[in-house]
């Protein structure tokens, strides 16, 4: 094989074995790698365990494009069955350890098992170590790597874990380069329950290549045309800070746990601001657009941001100061907490609180609380921050209200109010993970404008529609977005933020791996792992499947927007209702939102079918 090793690494830390697996060709060629590897090697392996068991894997994935000098094509996969929802859970990191990984000659390592004892993994071309991480477990995720690059140097790749993760908290994620993040569904957490500490990763060998001078001319082609878009240089002061405005602009900005889509104090977070207080940017191996910004916060630390962490550690809470929201994102960052759940989940403890259904809990607007919060939650201590670190849904479980709960599938909601945007509602509600915002960012299609296409985009005239268009935009960009860039791996924003020709991606492909791949070819490839993650959410809830999994937040059908031009407005569930069996139609699902068998066997899963059949019927 050329593009691919073929070669995955396995670790059993019970046992305190390592071997190397080799796969076929036709695995490697139907689920391309990252996202579509890590499924496959879940729906094989991983069938009806806790996910915080030593029976959970933990699925480290890269794809053809990793190692390489791709349009940022740094990008890592972290996988697993999700102690935060309980189906399949996955998330993307740009990180050295990707060309790490790739350069010691593995596509994925899979850990399975538990330690007795913290330990790390050391990856070092074919000589791999389970060492003891008992002087690294209760260091928060600055501090461990920094211990690593002391002790292994600094020409390495290092995935971690803080005190979340070591706490079990169901929304720890795994941290690179004191700001990278992945996992959001508490994949941080199932390394945590492994006891395994980090993974630190060397790689000096030649990624085997089809066509060197194609992948070469192609590359160098697709980064100059990146650096002469006309919309680069306002990327290059904001990045994707730019939709704090747009969002607040066009009603759908986070504010007050999801309650109105404007915040009184949006300039005071936004990019613009951001402007003034940056020190400095960081970006993920191969990428000529950084959008990591990162600012002094007021505790006078560095803290990186984007406009996730802003919009739901800041307007989501009522803070409208960056500097203080930049010392929560911080500590997300140092504890290895995913910000927008952590975010989603304080501002549904500050609501509990204003409702009086929580007691000494913590109000909005209160940094000083909200920051405590963040350190009990981490660590899991007293009963406020153990309730926290369970996620929204179950919160609102315990409560017996989920009237305000703003979540998909135990996934929190991300950085988009969708009170009168149907399409980014259907997103969320049908994203493979829950309610995350990567697959399918079709806001700026529902809005007719993107957040760096500057002052005059803003001013369009929108309405709300339930039309079958929007159903189809949906399925393109996840084939796209949640199918595409994620089996590859790369990083979506050169083509969606900068207009980079998405024609590039197929030729790159061919030119690493010499298959020639057509849009028809990719389509079905993301098709593919798409009815494989669903097929894996049906079979983990043993059947017990049911259309109004795939529904937004309560709160978008029974509330209005309290402020701004669409105050009131809210979406209707029976027109929602109508675009989900569309989508359904379109994607060849029942009306329960199970594949049905005919599309199984056309996307070659025919050894789904029995496996589905023990727990459902199918049509």
């Amino acid at each position: 094989m050329k593009g691919w090793w073929g070669r995955i690494l396995r670790v059993d830390l019970t046992n305190n074995k390592i071997w190397v697996q080799e796969y076929s060709p036709e695995i490697a060629q139907q689920f391309i790698g990252g996202r579509g590897l890590a499924v496959k090697i879940l729906w094989d392996e991983v069938k009806g365990v806790d996910p915080l068991g030593p029976e959970n894997k933990l699925v480290i994935a890269a794809g053809p494009f990793n190692g390489l000098p791709t349009p940022s094509g740094g990008k890592l996969v972290v996988a697993a069955k999700s102690p935060l929802t309980g189906g399949y859970g996955d998330g993307n990191l740009g990180t050295m350890a990707t060309v790490h990984l790739r350069k010691a000659g593995y596509d994925a390592i899979v850990v399975e098992g538990k330690a007795k004892k913290p330990v790390y993994l050391y990856v070092e071309d074919d000589n791999v170590s389970i060492l003891s991480a008992e002087g690294l477990w209760g260091l928060d995720t600055f501090e461990t790597e920094k211990e690593l690059k002391k002790i292994h140097g600094k020409n390495v790749g290092i995935l971690s874990i803080g005190p979340g993760g070591e706490n079990l908290v169901r929304y720890a994620v795994i941290m690179s380069q004191e700001g990278r993040a992945g996992g959001r569904p508490g994949i941080g957490a199932v390394m945590g329950s492994k006891k395994l500490k980090a993974i630190v990763i060397k790689g000096t060998k030649e990624i085997p290549v089809a066509d060197k001078e194609k992948l070469r001319e192609l590359s160098k082609q697709a980064y100059d045309e990146i650096l002469s878009k006309p919309t680069y240089d306002f990327w290059h002061r904001q990045g994707t800070m730019a939709a704090v405005e747009w969002t607040n602009e066009n009603s759908a900005l986070p504010t007050y746990n999801f309650a109105d889509g404007s915040f009184e104090f949006a300039r005071s977070i936004d990019g613009y601001t951001l402007e003034g207080m940056k020190v400095k940017q960081r970006g993920c191996p191969y990428c000529n657009m950084p959008c990591g910004n990162v600012v002094l916060d007021a505790e006078g630390q560095e803290s990186e941001l984007d406009y996730e962490n802003v919009a739901l550690l800041g307007s989501n809470l009522g803070i409208g100061q960056l500097n203080k929201v930049s010392v929560l994102n911080r500590l997300a960052d140092m504890y290895g907490l995913d910000t927008i759940s952590l975010g989603g989940s304080i501002a549904f403890v500050m609501e509990a609180t204003e409702k009086g259904l929580i007691k000494d809990g913590v109000e909005f607007g209160d940094f000083k609380g909200a920051r405590q919060l963040v350190e009990d939650i981490a660590f899991r201590r007293g009963e406020l921050g153990n309730f926290a670190a369970e996620g929204v849904m179950r919160m609102a479980q315990k409560l017996g209200d989920d009237s305000f709960a703003m979540h998909v599938k135990g996934l929190e909601v991300s950085g988009y109010n969708c009170f009168i945007y149907p399409a980014m509602a259907l997103a969320f509600a049908t994203s493979s993970i829950g309610a995350h915002h990567k697959e399918a960012w079709v806001i700026a299609w529902e809005i007719g404008t993107a957040p760096i296409e500057g002052e005059q985009a803003k001013k369009v005239e929108y309405k709300i529609t339930y039309t079958p268009e929007k159903a189809a935009k949906v399925i393109e960009l996840q084939r796209l977005r949640g199918g595409l860039f994620e089996m590859l791996t790369a990083c979506r924003l050169p083509w969606i933020e900068l207009g980079l020709d998405i024609n590039y991606y197929p030729k790159l492909l061919e030119a690493i791996t010499g298959v020639k791949y057509t849009w028809d070819d990719l389509y079905k490839a993301a098709d593919r792992v798409y009815a494989l993650i669903r097929a894996y959410w049906v079979r983990e809830f043993g059947g017990k499947w049911d259309r109004k999994m795939d529904y937004p937040p309560k709160r978008w059908f029974i509330e209005g927007l309290k402020s701004g031009p669409y105050k009131g407005q809210h979406l209707d569930v029976d027109k929602y209702d109508a675009l989900l069996s569309e989508y359904y139609k379109m994607r060849g699902w029942d009306e329960r939102g199970i594949p049905k068998k005919e599309t199984l066997k056309e996307l070659g899963l025919d050894f789904v079918i029995p496996e589905l059949e023990k727990v459902t019927t199918l049509e």
